[in-house]
């Protein structure tokens, strides 16, 4: 399977230790983990800081981590270790078709509010219709992480934010077809950030027709019976809502 040629977005990882001081700088391959791509350079990140600028072919999206030297943070191990990418079973190349490398950077949020954490529920247009994320979805050239959290989130439940912090880079490749048919070697790359709903309400979905089924407020203790992705259980237990 020979990849077709593709732009990507360009994402440039930035280590920085606790004085703020820069320490390892690199871009992000297609289908790497930033945390492994920094422990290859000698550091284990501790927690992500911040993201910068826009990921399109114009700029240039960079994402800040607090890292520390290898051995100096206990049981740091930097990062799922790189291994076979997973492939879609029944995925089979028509003649004349090529894998399209694609690096998607998309941006999420936890917004909480008295009647619980938003989420929203897949439509038919996805892989996945029925089950349960965090609201979000891809950054629009020219478009900042947070603007995209606010639009999106607008756009799946009708809900207004105000977005705290960048808390979770996660990173997942795979190769299969997406939605509309098209062979990806598929590199998703997701930034989740935590939000506040100040005046809450029953969510509506604007975008009508696109990937959002519904929305809805949840209790945390509710969480865990969503029927959800593995990746999308992995990052909810690692922000401590599971």
């Amino acid at each position: 399977m020979r990849p077709a040629p593709a732009r990507a977005p360009r994402v440039e990882l930035v280590g920085e230790d606790e004085r703020g001081r820069t320490v390892a700088r690199s871009p992000l391959p297609h289908g790497a983990d930033p945390a492994e791509v920094l422990r290859g350079l000698g550091w284990a990140v501790v927690r992500v800081r911040a993201a910068e600028g826009t990921p399109d072919g114009e700029g240039t999206l960079r994402l800040h981590f607090l890292v520390r030297p290898l051995g100096a943070v206990s049981g740091a191990s930097g990062g799922p270790d790189a291994g076979e990418v997973p492939h879609d079973a029944d995925l089979v190349l028509d003649e004349g078709e090529r894998l399209v490398v694609f690096q998607r950077v998309a941006a999420y949020a936890v917004v909480e509010s008295a009647r619980g954490v938003l989420m929203s529920e897949a439509s038919e247009l996805t892989n996945a219709p029925g089950t349960w994320a965090l609201p979000g979805g891809g950054v629009d050239p020219g478009e900042e992480p947070v603007e995209a959290v606010v639009r999106e989130v607008w756009e799946e439940a009708d809900q207004r934010v105000e977005v705290d912090e960048l808390v979770l880079v996660q990173s997942q490749h795979w190769v299969g077809r997406a939605p509309g048919g098209r062979p990806e070697d598929y590199h998703a790359v997701r930034l989740i950030h935590r939000a506040s709903c100040v005046e809450p309400h029953d969510p509506v979905v604007n975008d009508v027709g696109g990937t959002t089924r519904s929305a809805a407020w949840v209790p945390v203790a509710d969480l865990a019976s969503l029927p959800m992705s593995d990746s999308w259980r992995a990052a909810l237990a690692d922000l401590g809502m599971l």
